[in-house]
């Protein structure tokens, strides 16, 4: 497809000529998704499907889309579900000054819409931690089940 277009000849002509070429020569034959119906055929078309299908593909969720101080503001909101299942207050400790980093930053040089961000409470966050901990470590140990006496040796032998 190299070549140039021929004077006086019509742009469409010369087109689907080099189409119809290219399928006599087998260029299109053993494509990737030939035979298969085209994805979405008969379905309505979405506002957005591109970007849609992007963060499908890529594994991301729409929040990767959000502007950078919703982002954070949803990381405030969620922290204290996030710490939850972490193992040592030095790591709520630390993922709480990371947040708040990151909050001081975006404080520094706003981009995106004015959206205001407060700032994670360490030690609040901490407290709710110890909390939530002493509530599971507290609840008491299920009891085994009883287990059915094993039959004496000798009347195994009886039979």
């Amino acid at each position: 497809m190299t070549e140039r277009k021929p004077p006086g000849t019509t742009f469409e002509s010369w087109v689907d000529r080099q189409i119809r070429t290219a399928q006599e020569r087998g260029d299109f034959d053993d494509l990737p998704g030939a035979g298969k119906p085209l994805p979405g055929a008969g379905q309505p078309v979405e506002e957005q499907w591109w970007v849609k299908d992007y963060l499908r593909r890529e594994g991301l969720s729409g929040e990767a889309l959000l502007p950078t101080p919703l982002r954070l503001r949803k990381e405030v909101e969620r922290l204290a579900e996030t710490v939850h299942e972490l193992p040592s207050e030095q790591a709520v400790r630390e993922v709480a000054g990371d947040l708040n980093r990151r909050i001081v930053e975006h404080m520094r040089a706003p981009t995106g819409p004015q959206v205001a961000i407060a700032l994670a409470d360490v030690d609040e966050l901490v407290a709710g931690w110890r909390t939530a901990r002493s509530r599971v470590s507290a609840r008491p140990e299920p009891e085994p089940a009883p287990q059915a006496p094993k039959p004496r040796w000798w009347r195994r032998f009886r039979r």
